[in-house]
């Protein structure tokens, strides 16, 4: 019997199936960090929390709030694990004391990444995320054989578009549209074929 190699799904976007009932992910777009033997991590990368930078910078640095263009610059509830925990997703080029390369996306756990947007000299692009979405060993792999997910490939200038110039509201149509699909017109029934 021929053995095959099993495929990751590093640095592709996940796009919530209409039937996802999971509060924490139901409507959601999730860009994959890391997915690999021993599970997966990502950030939901369409859901603001209501959380601004001023207030995140008020339990950090109270004495230096953001210049005025950023103190309103809203955080993402990146997933439900580690909600206190922080990243910024930038793109590659700038780097931080906690920076992670992802070929054309960084990824940044360290708070300097967050003072230097707040002070107008961080990546002109970034999305600031609370916590993170994780899935043990084969945990996502099941997820998917139950077609919770439809997994779109974007990379490049493609995916840097989709994370940064398309507005929140539409990033998870706008990612299912790169695949040829609209979702309204998806069914709200699983099912294998």
């Amino acid at each position: 019997m021929k053995s095959i190699a099993p495929s990751y799904l590093t640095h592709q976007l996940l796009i919530a199936m209409p039937h996802m009932d999971d509060p924490h992910f139901s409507q959601t777009l999730v860009y994959l960090v890391e997915h690999g033997p021993d599970g997966a991590m990502g950030l939901v990368v369409n859901r603001p929390n209501g959380i601004t930078l001023t207030d995140i910078l008020e339990q950090l640095r109270p004495d230096q709030p953001p210049q005025a263009r950023y103190q309103e610059l809203p955080a993402f509830a990146g997933g439900p694990v580690q909600t206190e925990r922080g990243f910024v997703l930038h793109p590659a080029g700038m780097e931080f004391s906690a920076t992670l390369k992802l070929g054309s996306l960084n990824l940044t756990s360290s708070q300097d990444a967050l003072f230097a947007i707040a002070d107008g000299q961080g990546p002109e692009q970034h999305l600031i995320a609370l916590g993170y979405a994780g899935w043990e060993t084969g945990q996502l792999e099941s997820e998917l054989l139950d077609n919770a997910w439809l997994t779109c490939p974007l990379s490049g200038s493609a995916l840097l578009e989709l994370l940064f110039q398309t507005p929140v509201e539409q990033r998870l149509d706008a990612a299912a549209a790169a695949l040829g699909i609209n979702l309204k017109l998806l069914s709200c029934q699983a099912g294998h074929a």
